[in-house]
């Protein structure tokens, strides 16, 4: 790997790629710790230990929303544009239209549909948070999220538009490295965020093993935290790079004085096909509730009830997050693999699955096969999901990562191997295999 690595910076192109994509991650780091201002961040960050769903929004920015800095809001409203968008060109004929037909200039105007989106629903979130925490003080200096200044309908509606152009800096800067670098753009700024809170949580564990931090890790918690991290992306990776190849024979076709056809090929079906999606459907759906009743109060008799029977530890919560990944699985599966299509598509070609006759047939063996995968998918969500928070409750160690992080991480980190190698295979080298 190395060895192609020192390949790939020779080449003049594809060292100007790497380096625009390094440069640009930068950009990105050093401009979420700019404040936003009128926040008192500190309050930020200690009310927003008491809402799942702020967790999660901070592990996906990478400390930026507990900081309370202008990437606040990360990503995050781009990757909720692009499911609510994907989900509508399902619901809606014109937008299926548009995306089918329409070509190189329909994907144009669903992704300028889905950016617009973004910057607004980018304002709407922020100014929805900050004015629920606004609610609250903080319980040992009595001080609330917004500054005396800024607590008003104006200034939380500044504070909202700063928010929303800290996401379209980031989207540009993620579109910007699709175009012009290397990888996925907005994938690699989620993947910059994980790395981050990995990175951070493994060097508190090691401080606090030192004893310059107090949290009281000891040296076996700090053992089992780090196997653990090597343990899941092993697996991960593993499962990741799984796939089911279905054989398809194409028949011998004579047009004119050309025969096309008469080759063998297969129909790669990843073991995992539906990706993260359903662990953050999952993620928050489960933090919702909780978020709400937090929201008008802790004293209240439904809070105390649901964070006793449905905290982040708790046996309850574990099995209905678990149910939910496997149904939101099964949801996705469904609406993102079509096997009419598909064996549509094959029977058009002039091909056929060795053994399984054309039609009907050919239909019932993709969902047979598809249903096999979704069920091991859901599965493995299922225990991938609860294995930290379990982990962290029997050996009592803090973990700095959750399963949705390292499947992306896991994903981003393949996907941009992938393109590095097609690149270096491009220019006749040997690739990292």
């Amino acid at each position: 790997m190395w060895d192609t690595l020192r390949n790939a910076w020779k080449v003049a192109d594809l060292r100007k790629k790497i380096l625009y994509t390094f440069m640009m991650l930068l950009v990105f780091r050093l401009v979420g710790v700019i404040p936003v201002p009128g926040i008192n961040s500190e309050v930020v960050r200690k009310l927003s230990e008491s809402y799942d769903m702020l967790g999660l929004v901070n592990m996906m920015t990478g400390g930026s929303f507990g900081q309370m800095t202008i990437m606040a809001m990360g990503i995050t409203p781009y990757i909720n544009a692009s499911i609510i968008i994907q989900l509508l060109t399902i619901a809606i004929p014109a937008l299926e239209r548009l995306q089918k037909e329409g070509g190189e200039e329909g994907k144009e105007k669903i992704n300028k549909i889905t950016r617009y989106s973004t910057v607004v629903l980018a304002a709407i979130q922020a100014i929805g948070i900050i004015a629920a925490l606004n609610n609250q003080t903080d319980p040992t200096t009595g001080l609330r999220v917004l500054k005396d200044s800024y607590n008003n309908s104006l200034g939380l509606l500044s504070i909202g538009v700063v928010m929303a152009g800290g996401t379209a800096l980031a989207m540009w800067i993620g579109e910007r490295i699709t175009a012009k670098g290397i990888g996925n753009g907005i994938s690699l700024l989620i993947f910059a965020g994980i790395i981050n809170n990995l990175f951070t949580g493994i060097l508190t564990a090691f401080t606090d093993v030192l004893g310059i931090t107090p949290y009281g890790t000891t040296v076996g918690g700090f053992l089992i935290l780090v196997v653990t991290a090597l343990v899941v992306i092993t697996v991960v990776t593993f499962v990741d790079l799984g796939e089911r190849r279905i054989p398809v024979q194409y028949a011998k076709r004579v047009v004119g004085r050309k025969m096309y056809g008469g080759q063998a090929t297969h129909i790669p079906m990843k073991v995992v096909s539906v990706g993260v999606l359903p662990l953050i459907f999952a993620y928050s759906f489960m933090a919702f509730p909780g978020t709400i009743i937090a929201m008008f109060g802790t004293s209240s008799g439904v809070y105390k009830w649901w964070n006793a029977n449905m905290g982040q530890a708790a046996p309850l919560n574990l099995i209905v997050t678990a149910l939910l990944i496997v149904a939101f699985t099964y949801f996705y599966a469904s609406i993102s693999f079509n096997p009419q299509d598909i064996a549509k598509n094959i029977q058009q070609q002039g091909g056929n699955i060795p053994g399984i006759r054309s039609g009907q047939n050919t239909i019932a063996f993709l969902k047979r096969i598809s249903g096999r995968l979704t069920l091991f998918a859901a599965l493995f969500l299922a225990a991938l999901a609860t294995l930290p928070t379990l982990l962290s409750v029997w050996q009592n160690v803090r973990i700095p990562f959750a399963a949705s992080s390292m499947l992306i991480a896991v994903s981003v980190s393949l996907e941009t191997v992938r393109q590095i190698e097609a690149q270096m295979v491009m220019r006749n080298y040997k690739g990292f295999l």
